[in-house]
């Protein structure tokens, strides 16, 4: 197992960001490695991070502005060969199917709820090991 994870977290919102954080601790299960975060509020940091390389998982805040992360998640799925899962943060239960227009391998509703997100996170990282290995 890797040392540690990269997820990129988007959210122009700091405590959005700071949710994402606490849910996940330092490792959001005992059987994936721990998490480092790289956190972005605007668009264009995403894809300059996104270009870099590196990134194991994104967490896209769908409620961002002024580009939300569902919008942001399908681009990524368009223009990046081999893009990384993604984990979207929805306002509504009922916007899960805009979570799947976007391509997202994941949603879950805001606020963020530790037990759920940590679960989702946990099995992105579960699945992007068994693809990479």
């Amino acid at each position: 197992m890797q040392p540690t994870a990269t997820v990129l977290v988007y959210s122009d919102d700091s405590q959005t960001r700071e949710q994402v954080r606490l849910a996940t601790g330092r490792r959001p299960a005992p059987d994936v490695p721990a998490v480092e975060f790289i956190e972005c509020a605007t668009h264009a940091a995403v894809l300059t991070e996104m270009g870099k390389g590196g990134i194991d998982v994104c967490v896209l805040d769908g409620e961002a502005v002024p580009m939300g992360g569902m919008g942001l998640c399908r681009q990524l799925k368009d223009e990046i060969f081999n893009c990384p899962p993604v984990l979207v943060l929805i306002g509504r239960p009922q916007d899960a199917w805009l979570a799947t227009w976007s391509r997202a391998d994941a949603a879950v509703t805001l606020p963020v709820d530790p037990v759920e997100f940590a679960s989702a996170l946990a099995s992105l990282l579960r699945r992007k090991a068994l693809l990479g290995a």
